[in-house]
């Protein structure tokens, strides 16, 4: 099953996911833009902590298949609710969850309902491949059971919870098993995203956030849909 996963992202074009998202023109905007995955935060402590702008129903109104909801260390019964009153369908976990936790959720949550473990990567390749190895073990142990990580998101280690801007050498990449589909996180930019055929096993989503932004919270569209025209084109990351 692993191996399959793996070829999937290996020779296709990854998607996109535009994370940090508050304001409802912009995210009608991106709709449009046909993105695929659109990204909120409910972390109270970050600067993109979408309930100071929406509501859990405005993001309930919102049609599109990629709403996906970040969490740092909430308890379980929380996500639950905010899933079920704004109709994610995707949960990012940011935080320090560990396994019990994310099996807890994973029994609670509704089937369709996607599960992405974040892992930050510093400068240490053993912890990131002691970080990638426990969940490989876990995928092959438990390949009877319901899958509890559908994607792994690799993302820049930082002191806080949440995004730096910075990226992290994506070649570390190339150095471990990544036992499942992964987005890439950290400082995604106009100017470095063509270095992303450096890595031999490909995305299956770049998360854009920081460098799109005219402050956080307040993406520059423009500058998105400029990245986009260049993402999708011959000369992109192919």
């Amino acid at each position: 099953m692993i191996e399959n996963q793996q070829k999937s992202t290996e020779n296709s074009q990854p998607k996109l996911k535009v994370c940090g998202l508050t304001q409802l023109g912009q995210i009608r905007e991106l709709v449009a833009l046909k993105i695929d995955f659109i990204g909120f935060i409910f972390y109270e402590k970050s600067p993109r902590y979408v309930l100071n702008h929406l509501s859990l129903e405005d993001i309930f109104k919102i049609e599109h298949s990629g709403k996906g909801g970040v969490f740092v260390n909430e308890n379980a019964d929380k996500i639950i609710e905010i899933a079920e009153k704004a109709d994610l369908n995707f949960i990012q976990l940011h935080g320090d969850e560990s396994e019990d936790f994310i099996l807890e959720l994973r029994k609670k949550l509704k089937p369709e309902i996607k599960i992405i473990k974040v892992i930050r990567v510093g400068n240490q390749i053993s912890d990131f491949r002691f970080q990638t190895q426990k969940i490989f073990d876990s995928a092959q142990t438990d390949n009877q059971q319901p899958t509890t990580i559908n994607y792994l998101l690799f993302d820049t280690e930082s002191k806080a919870f949440g995004g730096t801007g910075k990226s992290f050498d994506w070649n570390i990449l190339n150095e471990i098993e990544i036992p499942l589909p992964y987005f890439l996180s950290g400082g995604i930019s106009l100017e470095n995203f063509h270095q992303l055929k450096t890595i031999n096993q490909q995305p299956f989503a770049l998360d854009i956030n920081s460098k799109f932004e005219i402050e956080p919270g307040i993406k520059d569209v423009e500058k998105i849909k400029e990245f986009v025209n260049k993402f999708k084109s011959p000369k992109g990351t192919t």
